[in-house]
């Protein structure tokens, strides 16, 4: 139990004070509507009139399903401020897993937007067991139209009852087996971030912030630092390069944050050289590294305004590479995931947690006030990731004599393909219920797209002759098109381990042979 003497104002509290400061402002737009900074206020007092009066006990948890839509983030808002505690659901999961982080989670509550989520949202109110309340965002013939039960709750200004060793949010990553954890933050974890993204991130005075990737991860860390500052959230439900370039130009966006999958889209797209995007000061990416290549030519076509992002759901941020060393006369820095944010204390560590010499391979260690607490119901994983206090991030990297960090390779064989984390095990368990399957591996192999495209590896059943198609439709179905194999090899064998087990760093090698990166 730490000191409240000595902690931070929950987010929820800095994000009600940040929209009480500037109310004639436009906090949130989006085609065909937007919300101002009172609206805003206004709209999570009765979302938090609506949640108080259903009496759940504190840190009860909120699922949200959602695009990018202002009056989730508000109901998450307002979810934090009545001490209750969130956890986004992936909008690109499956049905298995998204009601797996239900069960997982022990969330009572789950607030679905009625218009892109609507039969998603009613096979989980139907299956999820636990749920006791079910709202849309709109009506949907299932649940309680929150939109609804917000107009009949008459006017509340909203009150922060959160205290700093409340849970605040639990964020579903995954681990070596496969299997999503729960990575928990109470209120004094969770407080810091904001402040640690505004230190170091290069964030324009007053944001013009164009969110496309889903706020329910990384890009929605943007949003209160964006609201801290005055600016304006510009929210689309999806990534088209045509709506992003027009709204860029309209709305003269500022900043704005795209997986590197997004940018070789948009680089290889006719409306970009008819773009006026000199408005554009800052473009975060993350995920995973980009092309070097593609790097300098985004550079030379967008501008010098990218600059790379690295954390991970344990701990975010870690460290940035910023605009000033996206240097094309300097491209080695191109592969390096930036130099340790101020907030964070780093080192390179070897297997007994002994930092190793400069230059030297290491897992990347990171102690910080936004450090996760721990895996939720998970202690034997939460010993192992925090042991000796230091977060282990099983990312091994090398760091040089200036301290900029460049990632090697991954202790975990975590895939990072178009910004989505893939772990092979969920995909390897799919295929392997085929019945002309008879071995598979999963691997992440280097592409300039996708910085890494899931790629099976098959042995086929004696006689059996499986269709390539088949298979990629399969885990498409199972575990969503995120998961699904960019491409299958078939072979005769595949490359085994003295203990009989499949030796998928000699699989592994074979993709990557010539990279000096074994992590795209």
């Amino acid at each position: 139990m730490s000191n409240p003497l000595y902690a931070f104002p929950a987010v929820c509290e800095q994000a009600r004070r940040a929209l009480a400061r500037y109310p004639s402002r436009t906090a949130f737009a989006w085609p065909g509507g937007s919300l101002s900074y009172q609206g805003a206020t206004d709209l999570i007092g009765r979302m938090q009139s609506v949640f108080m009066a259903l009496g759940f006990a504190p840190g009860t948890r909120v699922a949200l399903l959602t695009a990018n839509r202002a009056d989730t983030w508000c109901a998450a808002v307002a979810a934090q401020l009545s001490r209750l505690a969130i956890t986004w659901l992936h909008p690109l999961g499956s049905l298995d897993d998204q009601l797996f982080q239900i069960e997982d989670s022990d969330a009572q509550i789950l607030v679905v937007d009625g218009v892109t989520f609507h039969d998603r949202g009613g096979e989980l109110a139907t299956k999820a067991s636990g749920l006791k309340t079910v709202f849309t965002l709109g009506p949907a013939g299932y649940g309680a139209d929150l939109l609804k039960a917000v107009e009949a709750a008459g006017s509340a200004s909203p009150k922060s009852f959160a205290q700093h060793n409340d849970i605040a949010i639990l964020n579903y990553t995954g681990g070596t087996t496969g299997k999503s954890k729960g990575a928990l933050r109470h209120h004094r974890e969770n407080s810091g971030s904001a402040n640690a993204i505004l230190a170091d991130f290069e964030i324009p005075e007053t944001p013009r912030y164009l969110t496309v990737a889903p706020i329910s991860h990384v890009a929605g860390t943007k949003v209160l630092p964006t609201l801290m500052r005055g600016g304006t959230v510009h929210m689309l439900k999806g990534f088209d390069p045509e709506a992003v370039f027009k709204t860029i130009a309209r709305e003269k966006i500022n900043f704005t944050l795209f997986v590197p999958t997004m940018i070789y889209v948009m680089l290889d797209h006719p409306a970009l050289d008819k773009t006026d995007l000199s408005s554009l000061e800052l473009l975060l990416y993350g995920a995973s590294a980009m092309s070097p290549s593609r790097l300098v030519e985004g550079i030379e076509r967008i501008g010098p305004v990218f600059s790379q992002l690295y954390g991970q759901t344990e701990c975010y941020p870690i460290s940035v590479l910023r605009k000033a060393d996206h240097n094309p006369k300097t491209p080695e820095l191109f592969l390096s995931c930036g130099f340790p944010i101020a907030a964070c204390r780093v080192k390179i560590l070897d297997n007994d947690d002994q930092e190793v010499a400069t230059g030297e391979a290491g897992d990347i260690c990171v102690r910080a006030p936004h450090v996760m607490a721990e895996y939720w119901k998970r202690p034997d994983a939460t010993a192992e990731t925090l042991k000796n206090g230091w977060l282990h991030t099983g990312d091994i990297a090398r760091k040089d004599e200036r301290g900029y960090m460049f990632i090697l390779d991954r202790k975990k064989d975590m895939i990072v393909s178009g910004g989505f984390n893939i772990f092979p095990r969920e995909v390897e368990d799919v295929l392997s219920q085929h019945a002309d399957v008879a071995m598979v591996a999963v691997v992440g192999v280097p592409d300039d797209k996708w910085g890494e495209a899931v790629t099976a590896v098959v042995v086929a059943r004696e006689g059996a002759t499986p269709d390539a198609d088949e298979l990629i439709n399969l885990v498409k179905t199972k575990k969503g098109s995120a998961h699904a194999p960019k491409q299958i090899q078939f072979v005769k064998e595949l490359p085994m381990t003295g203990v009989g087990k499949v030796d998928k760093k000699v699989l592994r090698a074979g993709f990557w042979t010539g990279r000096d990166r074994l992590v795209g």
